[in-house]
């Protein structure tokens, strides 16, 4: 889908173009290139913020129209709070919260980036740009009629006014490929059903290939012959048979060990034979978040020539109860030779993951893998739709994964693993079963997926409530939100990459 914006950078020596956006702290102090560019118009805001009782509150603001003194259509006052308090992504809000303002129209914008302690640094400008980007997002492609009232997507130029443009420009180019990856994610969760199935979600994998990605699609034949029974089983009620796709980035030294992602692509669950109620069914289409932002992980990292060998791997199915599906009862043999037990057919998820995840760990040997998934319902119960549910066997990955959680604004929180646990999902007639019941539902399914990593670092990132139907926020909209490719592209960048 094309972009809704195009963001460029110009020196704040050059004349504002259409709506005029600034910024101020909690006591309405504006930087020195603000109050150039607004002139005499400086009282008109102190006066209008008095009227409209806008004190500088973070994320609030002030739109004034016509506003006297200036050639610009509108004026838009964007509160930055206390600047002492202010973390690397309030400046992907702020850029978020200006979008938020200019969501119809084709006028051109222009931001200026500074505060009243200075010019925003080249880095803190490029996210209040990528900010404007993943505001501006609307997956609108299938309306073909504008209802009265109807909000309109922005379709304008943006240029951010900065100290130093082409150290700014350096600065986004990478955040650039970020948004880009994170609009992917975003595509692919919100496609519907019909248009998005195995065959094709692999057919959009492999467009990577562009940007120097080796894409291998491994077909039912190849997967059969692999032995992965858990997958295969899962796709077996469907007309549309499943597909795993595997996709490497060569940026670091030739022999190193690649650092690997995997993700649950379910293009659609109907349940299987255990069927799901109608009622929110329709949701289902974005049971593949978490091979979406794989997909949109290994886009980012390959646009930005990280400098490190990533693999990214995608189980893509459809769970479907035709005539050809599994039973409860049924009895599969994964790809490690582990046999399970399926109790309910509708805990599918973990069946796909438990085949990728061995085929990864055996043939890649990675330092680490980070499974994604929107794996249950249970982890919305314990953690809501603000933080993911963090499984791992391995403190420093998992204390990584947190840190850059905090970090980003995509936040993951960490569950318990244990022995006690797994004994939930002991079978008596198989080596295991594929779900331990209703109690530590979530737990279960990780201890579950950790029988697959044999001694691998892993961690399990249980992505339900938040990789779709999250609640919106000042940097998405959307219903698919693209999380976890901000998150993990900031792990590799921190923690995994070789430096310069």
């Amino acid at each position: 889908m094309p972009d809704a914006v195009k963001v460029g950078f110009v020196p704040f020596s050059a004349s504002p173009r259409g709506i005029l956006v600034i910024f101020c702290d909690d006591s309405l102090k504006f930087g020195e290139a603000t109050r150039k560019a607004l002139g005499e118009a400086a009282d008109l805001v102190i006066r209008a913020a008095a009227t409209n009782q806008f004190k500088g509150k973070r994320g609030a603001t002030l739109d004034i129209l016509a506003p006297e003194g200036l050639k610009a259509p509108r004026l838009i006052v964007v509160g930055a709070g206390k600047l002492e308090g202010l973390k690397d992504n309030d400046f992907f809000t702020l850029g978020g919260t200006a979008a938020g303002k200019l969501v119809a129209g084709k006028e051109p914008v222009t931001i200026v980036a500074d505060l009243p302690d200075g010019p925003m640094k080249p880095e803190q400008a490029a996210a209040v740009a990528a900010g404007v980007r993943l505001r501006a997002y609307k997956f609108d492609r299938y309306k073909t009629k504008k209802k009265d009232g109807e909000e309109a997507p922005l379709r304008a130029d943006v240029s951010l006014a900065v100290g130093d443009a082409a150290a700014a420009k350096k600065a986004f180019a990478p955040d650039a490929h970020i948004v880009d990856g994170v609009i992917t994610a975003r595509d692919l969760v919100n496609e519907p059903p019909n248009i998005l199935y195995p065959d094709e979600f692999a057919r959009r994998a492999s467009q990577l290939r562009k940007l120097g990605v080796g894409v291998e699609i491994l077909d039912v034949k190849a997967m059969t012959k692999l032995g992965m029974g858990a997958l295969l089983g899962v796709s077996q009620g469907s007309a549309r048979p499943g597909r795993t796709v595997i996709m490497r980035w060569n940026g670091g030294k030739a022999g190193d060990k690649p650092v690997a992602f995997i993700g649950k692509g379910v293009c659609f669950d109907t349940g299987g034979i255990s069927i799901k109620g109608a009622s929110g069914m329709e949701d289902m289409k974005g049971d593949m978040g978490g091979a979406a932002c794989v997909v949109g992980l290994m886009q980012a990292l390959a646009a930005r020539k990280a400098r490190v060998n990533a693999v990214g791997a995608i189980g893509l199915v459809e769970n479907m109860p035709d005539g050809n599906a599994q039973r409860p009862g049924d009895i599969v043999t994964s790809m490690s030779g582990q046999t399970i037990e399926i109790i309910n057919t509708d805990a599918e998820g973990r069946l796909v993951l438990a085949d990728v995840l061995w085929y990864v760990a055996k043939k890649f040997k990675p330092k680490f893998m980070v499974d994604l998934a929107t794996l249950t319902g249970a982890i919305m119960v314990a953690l809501g739709t603000e933080h993911a549910g963090l499984f791992s066997n391995n403190d420093e990955l998992a204390e990584r994964l947190s840190k850059v959680g905090q970090a980003t604004g995509e936040r993951v929180w960490r569950m318990p693993l244990g022995a006690e646990y797994d004994k939930q999902i002991d079978s008596q007639f198989a080596d295991m079963k594929n779900t331990g019941g209703r109690h530590g539902g979530s737990i279960t399914a990780a201890q579950f997926l950790q029988r697959f990593v044999d001694d691998t670092p892993w961690a399990h990132l249980d992505i339900a409530g938040t990789a779709m139907g999250a609640p919106k926020s000042e940097i998405n909209q959307s219903w698919g939100s693209g999380y976890g490719v901000r998150l993990l592209n900031q792990l590799v960048a921190e923690y995994y990459e070789a430096k310069k």
